[in-house]
């Protein structure tokens, strides 16, 4: 399966702008052959702590996705701020939009700094059976904690991070994604936005696809662009009946 990260700048809290802007990119990452197009952390608003920044689950921003992936006849997946009908606070919720219309969600198990104050946590990982591949999102803070990552290794093909990881620990981004790959064996796909938030805070990019030798298949700097790979759950296999590391592994 092919899969593209669609590395883009984000108009603060303005959805409307968002959805304009990246509909073309989702378009121009199939074109390219993209099955599965990642877009980024909070892709519709920003990494806003706004109070009244969310919206309902099944609101406006996954709306977006879903439109997107029933159009294109592929899997369309990014990250919004969604209340559900049992809390005030909303998640952090990872959206991957099928092109049957289904939907699959993952929560962020670690909000990060003040995010803590006006997000919920997650319970858990989520894995979700897309074609031939099994994928398990992260989003964005989540990279630093290895734990969560080797829980969901043994059944995971290709891990999804997308974030707003800032410049100031771009090092840290990059290191981390090819960590988690050589650990887990498998695919790990970078996807972070580029351009100043609404904060202040500056975004590089340096969205990466990493393969489960920690090889670089794709890469780019600090502009809009997709990044693309071809993932083959069959090169995990190999790689772990190659190198019996997970076996080895001691909680």
């Amino acid at each position: 399966m092919r899969i593209a990260a669609v590395q883009h700048d984000i108009v603060w809290e303005d959805r409307d702008a968002n959805f304009d802007r990246l509909a073309p990119q989702v378009a121009r990452a199939v074109g390219a052959g993209a099955e599965l197009v990642l877009l980024t952390e909070t892709f519709s608003t920003g990494f806003s702590m706004t109070p009244g920044i969310g919206e309902p689950e099944g609101g406006p921003s996954s709306q977006f996705l879903a439109a997107q992936a029933e159009e294109h006849g592929v899997w369309v997946a990014g990250t919004c701020p969604e209340i559900d009908t049992d809390g005030e606070l909303p998640y952090n919720s990872f959206v991957l939009a099928g092109p049957d219309g289904t939907a699959h969600r993952y929560r962020k198990l670690h909000p990060f700094a003040s995010e803590r104050d006006r997000f919920r946590s997650g319970e858990g990982p989520v894995t979700v059976q897309v074609g031939d591949l099994r994928v398990t999102p992260f989003i964005c803070y989540d990279l630093r904690f290895a734990d969560v990552f080797w829980q969901a290794g043994p059944g995971t093909d290709v891990f999804l991070v997308p974030a707003n990881w800032p410049s100031a620990r771009r090092h840290h981004w990059t290191t981390l994604l090819q960590a988690r790959a050589i650990e887990n064996q498998a695919y790990v796909v970078g996807g972070n936005r580029v351009g100043t938030a609404g904060d202040g805070t500056e975004h590089a990019g340096d969205s990466r696809i990493v393969s489960p030798m920690g090889e670089l298949l794709a890469t780019a700097s600090g502009v809009e662009t997709i990044v693309l790979a071809d993932v083959d759950p069959a090169e995990v296999a190999a790689t772990r009946d190659r190198f019996r590391f997970l076996a080895d592994r001691r909680s």
